[in-house]
């Protein structure tokens, strides 16, 4: 099995993101990458009624007027909210590196500023989602890599985290991040890095095993992998054969897994749903808009230790009527 490296600047104090939620691609230099806001609802809803909204946290546009229900995108439980889920404003994601482009093996800054489309010079500030302001989804274009970081705020009001490349080669920078009293956004931009390129990675065939630091974990779904559907997801982990029962948290929860495409085009984040015990199973709910092959990136939190696993899956178009 292929282990897949990680590294956290920061582990304790990470899209689903709507399938097909990234933006368009962008040079590897300084770069705008612009994300479509969420639409808040519409005249003569619950808001407008004298009734309550809810809405999911990650998915702004998921709303319901009963309470207790959840996410089909991602299966957190939607939560009280009157506002609208969107202020009708656009953003983007600005990027530079420092050295321009990375060199594999020596450290550089990668820096993230979010603006307003159209207003650029005003400041964004960004909620806490999942107890971070931006999560920094690295992975290298093959899929084969997967790191996550969390940059900091800056004097200069940018976001800056220190990163230093393993190897040379073609990746691609995710921001998961939410404006504050605006929908969620999803920055993406290409990056080639200088120096010996890593050896790439094809991935083909289920494979639904990982193995790694004495831990394993079994990915299976309650349904066939078809697009149009909500799907249970479920990872059982073990250690050394035995039932992990004491898992702890990782950013507010007990695991996050990230899935993206193949082509990295379509990037999903998972969030698990409610659970009373902890482990050896965590439970997600998830769906896919598109059929092909999708990487998934598990972490978790044990004996103080974060561990990130990852599977492959392929996804079929839905079944015929």
């Amino acid at each position: 099995m292929f282990r897949v490296p990680v590294t956290l600047l920061a582990v304790a104090s990470a899209l689903t993101i709507t399938a097909g939620c990234s933006s368009d691609s962008a040079s590897s230099s300084a770069t705008n990458t612009v994300t479509t806001p969420t639409e808040g609802p519409a005249e003569g809803t619950a808001e407008h009624s004298g009734g309550h909204t809810y809405a999911c946290p990650m998915h702004p546009e998921v709303t319901s007027t009963k309470a207790g229900e959840k996410c089909p995108k991602c299966g957190m439980k939607l939560e009280h909210n009157d506002q609208a889920a969107g202020n009708g404003k656009t953003y983007a994601m600005q990027f530079a590196a420092a050295p321009a482009p990375p060199t594999a093996g020596q450290p550089a800054q990668l820096l993230f500023t979010p603006q307003e489309v159209g207003n650029e010079a005003a400041p964004v500030p960004l909620a806490v989602v999942h107890e971070k302001k931006i999560h920094l989804i690295i992975v290298s274009k093959d899929l084969g890599q997967f790191y996550h970081e969390h940059p900091e705020y800056t004097a200069e009001g940018n976001y800056k985290v220190n990163y230093t490349f393993p190897k040379g080669g073609d990746y691609v920078l995710f921001q998961d991040y939410t404006p504050t009293g605006a929908g969620h956004q999803l920055g993406r931009q290409p990056l080639t890095v200088k120096g010996p390129a890593y050896a790439p990675v094809k991935f083909k065939n289920d494979d639904m095993q990982w193995a790694g630091d004495g831990y394993q974990a079994t990915l299976s779904f309650d349904k066939p992998l078809q697009t149009g559907q909500l799907l249970g997801m479920k990872i059982n982990i073990t250690k050394d054969g035995q039932p992990v029962t004491d898992l702890d948290n990782y950013l507010g929860a007990l695991g996050h897994v990230v899935v993206i495409s193949e082509d990295t085009e379509r990037y999903l984040h998972v969030h698990p749903n409610d659970q009373a015990d902890k482990g050896p199973a965590i439970g997600f709910n998830t769906n896919f808009e598109a059929p092909g092959l999708y990487r998934v990136f598990l972490q978790f939190n044990h004996g103080g230790q974060i561990h990130t696993g990852d599977f492959t899956i392929n996804v079929k178009g839905p079944a015929a009527s």
